[in-house]
């Protein structure tokens, strides 16, 4: 399969290039940006002797003579218009912003605060959380967020089960620097994120709404989570620290059996053995999510511990694992890479 890159300077574009670089059945043959026309080792001198394509223009009916797939790895509010003319040739696009993630009227610019004239096209895009896509075979993809992958995977097990009470979900996510993308920005400035950290977004983040929209696929009745986001000193990587209430008693070897029986047959999702817990140095530089969990049988409270690499699975990841589910590569097609450790 061979595959473009809109957006290849940015650091979803250049983890999308890693994975690809990897990948046995695809071949990158060309990248584009919206403003750098150097060969892209240029800029970033770690692919010397790996890649030296150059940057290009956005071309579309270029991109869509060489191509079989095009991956947009831009800012919100971009692709929008860069998708259209791919769409409307019924191209495949794979796209990593939120621009065609919300599929209620008016969520997108109630949340990303954008104009929405691109609604209608927002209805022929695939929500991509790749463990429950229910037709791989659709050409327009939506990326899932990255905070919003590891909030619905930590409770996907639990809300299709119907085993929490619903106005009980607490979400608390922390991230990394490099899930604020390359833009700078005071907060991520090294004087004011080093040995600190910092809530963000309380009550606006734009995954909300896009978290609320998958849960309500498992357990319609649901309507709202309280969640919240931080930023903490690392580069990559959500750990994210979840809660809720279980309608019944439950031991943490009979969740950590629901959750077993639920991701058998998905190999990136990893559950932790009982009272093991996993760090973000286990997940970072994959397309792994690793889950742990424990029940505080005093006040039925289960407490789910998720870690993943926010440009992995929460980014080029999971892009390139919809890929593989698009083009029937086997799911884990360059993408069992091991951890960076230490």
């Amino acid at each position: 399969m061979k595959v473009s890159i809109i957006g290849a300077t940015g650091y979803s574009g250049l983890e999308l290039i890693r994975y690809l670089h990897a990948h046995p059945y695809a071949e990158l043959v060309s990248v584009h940006s919206r403003t750098e026309r150097k060969p892209i080792d240029e800029i970033h001198p770690y692919l010397q002797g790996l890649l030296s394509l150059p940057l290009e223009a956005i071309d579309h009916e270029r991109i869509m003579a060489i191509s079989d797939v095009v991956f947009l790895a831009l800012p919100s509010g971009f692709s929008k218009e860069l998708a259209l003319p791919f769409i409307k040739n019924d191209f495949p696009v794979i796209d990593l912003s939120g621009d065609f993630r919300l599929r209620e009227r008016g969520a997108y610019e109630k949340w990303y605060h954008s104009d929405e004239t691109h609604y209608p096209w927002i209805q022929k895009f695939d929500y991509g959380l790749s463990e429950f896509r229910t037709d791989s075979s659709k050409k327009f993809i939506a990326n899932p967020g990255c905070y919003a992958t590891a909030a619905e995977l930590s409770f996907a097990p639990l809300l299709k089960e119907h085993q929490i009470i619903l106005d009980s979900i607490v979400i608390d996510g922390k991230s990394g620097l490099s899930g604020a993308g390359k833009a700078l920005a005071p907060t991520s400035h090294f004087v004011q994120a080093n040995e600190n950290m910092s809530v963000y977004k309380v009550n606006t983040h734009q995954h909300i709404p896009e978290i609320i929209q998958q849960f309500q696929q498992w357990t319609p009745k649901l309507k709202a989570i309280q969640f919240t986001t931080s930023l903490i000193p690392v580069t990559r990587g959500i750990f994210m620290t979840a809660y809720g209430k279980l309608k019944e008693k439950q031991t943490t070897n009979q969740l950590l059996d629901c959750y077993q029986t639920c991701y058998k047959n998905h190999p990136f999702i990893r559950i932790q053995k009982n009272n093991v817990f996993p760090t973000l140095k286990q997940v970072v530089g994959t397309n792994f999510c690793d889950i742990g969990l424990a029940v505080n049988e005093e006040t039925d409270t289960v407490t789910i511990v998720t870690a993943i690499d926010n440009l992995g699975k929460g980014a080029a990841g999971q892009a390139i694992q919809n890929m593989n589910l698009l083009a029937g590569f086997p799911e884990t097609a360059g993408l069992l890479q091991l951890p960076i450790y230490p």
